[in-house]
């Protein structure tokens, strides 16, 4: 085969190749989307805080105290700048058993110490000192996209003088507004 032939048929398979990737003439480009919707508001808090401490009976009756166990608040609503929501709180009164006069939720405190937080909020710690109507404990605002809270509250039972000795119980009941 003559060098001629050999670079004609070079020549001729170097245009073919050229010519298998040129590009189309036109071309339909596609359109996709996805779509992301808000997520939720939640609490969550301890099914069981079991014992907040305890005391001796005395005259002038005293305060016990303990920790309710870790409240945390997450806050996937894809909510606008500057929203916000309330964490309230609210108790029973502490009821001894098997009988006797129970503790009303007025003598029951809330104070929500430290305050962990992801995101961007501002977050009030509002420790009423009252438990007796759905009160605020925790208040975020200026929120800015998805943020969530978490706190260990204490719980603080003012026992009258002559309380009757028992195990008291309470429910303590937190929500979101």
């Amino acid at each position: 085969m003559g060098s001629i032939t050999r670079a004609a048929l070079v020549l001729a398979f170097s245009a073919a190749l050229a010519g298998s990737m040129a590009l189309p003439a036109s071309a339909d480009p596609t359109t996709a989307t996805i779509q992301v919707t808000g997520g939720a508001l939640a609490i969550s808090v301890p099914t069981d805080a079991g014992s907040l401490g305890s005391r001796v009976n005395t005259v002038g009756g005293g305060t016990i105290s303990g920790p309710l166990g870790q409240v945390q608040v997450n806050d996937a609503r894809s909510s606008v700048a500057g929203s916000g929501w309330v964490a309230s709180v609210i108790s029973t009164a502490f009821t001894p058993a098997p009988a006797g006069t129970a503790i009303a939720a007025s003598a029951v405190g809330y104070t929500a110490g430290p305050i962990t937080k992801v995101g961007t909020a501002t977050y009030t710690a509002n420790d009423p000192a009252s438990l007796v109507g759905v009160v605020p404990a925790v208040t975020a605002t200026g929120i800015t996209g998805d943020n969530s809270a978490t706190w260990n509250p204490t719980i603080s039972v003012a026992v009258p003088g002559g309380a009757v000795a028992a195990i008291y119980s309470a429910t303590i009941t937190h929500s979101l507004l």
